[in-house]
């Protein structure tokens, strides 16, 4: 085992500098992320941003660690426009694995309230409200006059766009109860609209 180690070892000796570098780039950008110091939003974009430019700067002396250089800089541009916004909104979840316990248990909830196995098609149509509802429900039960909307313009906007949802659903329905009906219908409809009055 000691010699197949060795051997190992002597092989790769060669990428280990890369591989120790890379993780160091890679401790400190979480170490920034995580925010220990509670530093402003504009201070951990700051240092972020440095972190970039001494990555980019530096030389590679492999190319596995050049290659990684750029992938961790593809991702960081890709995520870039909502990687600081947790540390203006102080009960916003640093990561996407505390989001996604949240989605997982109202899966979870609503299968135990329903009966399914999968999910309700419902939830296509409801999901962006039905979830965040449950959720905040979860975290703090309202009383009446909490749950009047305070913005009706945004609420009016919100119940139109479950409207389309709900009527998109049912052409769907119709679709697939009747195709060729629903497709002569259809006709008919473009027909009329083509013709002159």
């Amino acid at each position: 085992m000691q010699t197949l180690l060795t051997k190992g070892l002597t092989q790769t000796a060669s990428l280990w500098p890369g591989v120790k570098q890379g993780y160091t780039w890679v401790h400190r950008a979480a170490h920034l992320l995580s925010n220990e110091e509670n530093q402003t939003t504009a201070e951990v974009r700051q240092a972020y941003e440095d972190l970039l430019a001494e990555m980019e700067q530096a030389p590679t002396p492999s190319e596995p660690l050049a290659t990684m250089l750029s992938t961790f800089q593809k991702v960081t541009k890709s995520y870039w426009s909502g990687l600081f916004h947790c540390y203006d909104l102080p009960d916003l979840p640093r990561t996407n694995n505390e989001l996604e316990q949240y989605f997982g248990s109202a899966r979870y909830h609503e299968r135990r309230a329903t009966g399914r196995k999968q999910a309700s098609p419902g939830l296509v149509v409801r999901g962006a409200v039905q979830i965040t509802a449950s959720v905040a429900s979860r975290l703090h039960p309202f009383s009446g006059p909490e749950l009047y909307p305070s913005d009706l313009i945004r609420w009016r906007a919100l119940r139109s766009e479950l409207n389309q949802r709900h009527e998109a659903r049912r052409m769907q329905h119709r679709f697939r109860q009747s195709p060729e009906k629903y497709l002569t219908e259809l006709e008919e409809k473009l027909i009329k609209e083509r013709l002159p009055p």
